[in-house]
């Protein structure tokens, strides 16, 4: 049997060891205390000035109206080849095109000029791709007019009834309701002439896109 010192740790040093770890361990927790509230201090902070990403905080994409009979808005983006021929043929120049912008594909600025669902619809028969598709004016569906009251004429007392006289579908799509407007989504076609029309600033009825 050998006299020299077994390699083996005995457990008086093995204890030793882990008394030795679990002091440099507890002390380094210890240490890292000060920085750990100081960082969640700093997220709460942070957290209670950021805005939540929702979609009421979002910037939301612009509510393009398209001319009347065009496909849902990706297939419209897919099949139209921005030919123009639709907007040489709108006997109002209310369809534009802005290659800076959306993609160049056309659209009515509803307050520059709406449509006024003009006889024959030109606009829909000339699409050489299909992108607009000829459709009977009871299934037009550009957009739907929404009423704005807080900026509307007849909720201070006024007589305003412009957006139901101008309405080319007539009371089909809008009428009134005392003070108020009533709007029939189902007989709007969202052409944008009670839009464009309306004397407000901001207007006081505006037309949301089927987008």
């Amino acid at each position: 049997m050998s006299d020299r010192p077994s390699d083996q740790p005995n457990d008086a040093s093995l204890d030793r060891r882990v008394d030795r770890r679990r002091f440099f361990r507890d002390g380094l927790r210890e240490l890292l205390k000060p920085v750990v509230a100081a960082a969640e201090s700093l997220q709460s902070v942070t957290d209670a000035f950021a805005e939540p990403t929702t979609t009421s905080t979002r910037i939301p994409l612009p509510q393009l109206i398209r001319p009347p009979g065009a496909l849902n808005e990706a297939a419209f983006a897919n099949t139209c080849s921005r030919c123009g021929d639709c907007i040489a043929v709108c006997p109002v120049r209310c369809i534009v095109i802005d290659p800076s912008r959306f993609g160049g594909l056309p659209f009515i600025d509803v307050d520059a000029a709406a449509c006024v669902l003009c006889d024959g619809l030109k606009c829909m028969h000339v699409c050489p791709t299909g992108a607009l598709v000829p459709t009977s004016l009871a299934d037009i569906d550009m957009g739907t007019a929404v009423w704005q009251a807080h900026t509307c004429l007849r909720q201070r007392g006024e007589a305003c009834t412009i957006c139901v006289d101008h309405c080319p579908v007539g009371s089909f799509a809008i009428e009134l309701a005392g003070k108020r407007i009533r709007v029939h989504d189902h007989g709007c076609t969202g052409c944008g002439v009670c839009q464009h029309d309306c004397p407000t600033t901001p207007k006081s009825i505006l037309v949301q896109s089927k987008a």
